[in-house]
């Protein structure tokens, strides 16, 4: 497990290092989970991340919906916000486990909520919020995909 941190002083360095992550290879088949408080910023880094990478039109959050496919040429992305979650079963229901077990990239915010059923994160990314309301990103590597990833971005992001 590798740890590193950054801070993001305001939306830009999100965006910044959103475009980073988009330009890893590794990214293309990484399960990586946004943790934070309400507001800490989860949502905008998806957003950033996703028109990275390509993804057009409106970006909304799954909040209800507990899921959004997105697709660009090449890659099927998954956003996920399990904030919400309260059944497991909706986990066989709905077919997580076969979308997890599939090609692409899957992001899933409030990952806690699905403990027990998600597969190991390649990277975790938890942002607190700050005093002077900058970004405290804490990554971590859990496999070697997420430390792929995560050294490419610390590369990228200096």
């Amino acid at each position: 497990m590798i740890v590193e941190s950054l801070v993001w002083h305001n939306e830009a360095d999100t965006e910044q290092f959103a475009t980073a992550l988009a330009a890893q290879p590794a990214l293309r088949h990484a399960f990586i989970e946004l943790q934070g408080d309400l507001g800490a910023g989860k949502t905008t880094l998806v957003r950033h991340l996703l028109r990275a990478l390509g993804v057009a039109g409106r970006i909304k959050s799954p909040t209800y919906a507990v899921v959004e496919p997105h697709e660009v040429p090449g890659l099927a992305i998954w956003h996920f916000d399990f904030y919400r979650f309260s059944d497991p079963r909706e986990w066989e229901d709905a077919g997580f486990r076969d979308l997890f077990a599939s090609p692409g990239l899957k992001l899933a915010e409030w990952p806690e909520k699905a403990a027990g059923l998600l597969p190991v994160a390649d990277l975790a990314i938890e942002l607190q919020v700050q005093a002077d309301e900058s970004r405290l990103a804490i990554l971590t590597a859990r496999t070697p995909t997420g430390s792929a990833l995560l050294h490419g971005v610390k590369e990228a992001f200096r």
